[in-house]
């Protein structure tokens, strides 16, 4: 995995987003608009103009308040307009959702899960600074039915599902590998008997079908280990045993945890990398110390193999608990840095990397 990579912890995102160096010269505040100048926040030019935010990114129907960029010609205030017929009509409101924010979301992943723009959020609660929201802040989504959100063409529940043995309410961090594993069935199915469109989009307090067990059917014979590797493993069987643990412990999926594990080291903790990634889970110092720190709460010895897992699977739960289950961005996160996957998505260069491990997890039973 690429070693120049720098993990940036949840609640440091604001900083990760910051434009930079104090504000430039602006165009006079009397003037309806302002251009930005190199080095100008949203921020700055609030303070600077005694506009708040909320309503800077209202009059300008900002999507993200973190991005302004040099040369952009931002409203001060609303434009004159003459009154309509229609004028002293109150407008038709509409129902409101009520969203809960969980660890680790921002404004632009709810703004993109409810189908509505981030300014009309920020407007809407008096966010002062967008980028910063705290998991447990309830927030009103404007504009959004009261239920739970919905994408149109959203799949139906099939009526030939299997019927259902169980009802089970989504925890917080819960994502539906684990559901699926702990009873027994396929992912596939629960999407089905749900009518579930994105299976990496569940929510805590959500309700969910689980289907009975289908019928005993012929599998498709799993590929088998090659004989060279299956021999290193069955040498490196203590740390196979250390990994499938820890990954037990945070309700990772096994086969992934050792897959991440041989792709990243071949299971070996003496493995120190030419950037200076260690151990097992070959993770970089500064990662180790805020894995430690912000998620363990103690600091780890990269050096020592059980602490070098434990930091590696704590950190393949936190990534399937931020991306809702989408393996192919844990995996993302993982090679090319969680801030590079939350901004751009899967890098190219990261789809080997990402198959591979998907071949390992099939080979390790997964």
């Amino acid at each position: 995995m690429p070693r120049s990579r720098r993990l940036v912890p949840i609640l440091s995102l604001a900083a990760a987003l910051a434009i930079g160096p104090p504000l430039a010269a602006t165009v006079r505040a009397a003037d309806p608009t302002v251009v930005v100048r190199p080095g100008d926040t949203l921020t700055a030019i609030s303070k600077r103009h005694e506009v708040p935010i909320p309503r800077l990114v209202e009059l300008n129907d900002l999507r993200d308040a973190n991005r302004i960029y040099a040369g952009q010609r931002l409203r001060l205030r609303a434009e004159r307009r003459s009154p309509s017929p229609a004028a002293g009509r109150q407008p038709a409101t509409r129902a409101e959702a009520r969203h809960t924010v969980r660890l680790g979301e921002h404004l632009t992943g709810i703004a993109r899960r409810y189908g509505v723009t981030i300014a009309a959020i920020v407007a809407a609660n008096g966010i002062a600074d967008p980028s910063r929201i705290y998991a447990g802040q309830r927030l009103a989504i404007p504009g959004a039915p009261a239920s739970r959100p919905t994408k149109s063409g959203a799949a139906k529940p099939s009526s030939g599902s299997s019927a259902v043995r169980a009802r089970h309410t989504v925890r917080l961090g819960e994502h539906l590998i684990g559901i699926a594993r702990h009873y027994g069935v396929s992912v596939d199915a629960i999407v089905a008997a749900n009518g579930i469109a994105d299976a990496s989009r569940i929510y805590a307090g959500q309700r969910l079908a689980i289907p009975g067990r289908p019928a005993p059917a012929a599998r498709a014979a799993r590929p088998s280990l090659p004989a060279s590797m299956r021999a290193l493993m069955q040498r490196r069987v203590e740390v196979r045993r250390i990994i499938a643990h820890e990954a037990r412990r945070f309700d990772v999926p096994p086969a992934l945890a050792l897959a991440v594990a041989w792709q990243e080291s071949g299971w070996q903790q003496n493995v120190v990398s030419h950037a200076g990634a260690i151990g097992v889970m070959q993770l970089l110092p500064a990662t180790g110390e805020w894995v430690g720190g912000a998620m363990l709460g103690a600091r780890v010895d990269l050096r020592d193999t059980r602490q070098n897992v434990r930091a590696g699977v704590r950190l393949l739960a936190h990534y399937l608990h931020r991306y809702d289950g989408n393996v192919d961005l844990v995996l993302a996160a993982y090679y090319q840095g969680q801030t590079a996957a939350d901004r751009h998505g899967v890098y190219p260069v990261s789809r080997p990397y990402i198959a591979s491990i998907q071949a390992l997890v099939r080979l390790l039973g997964g």
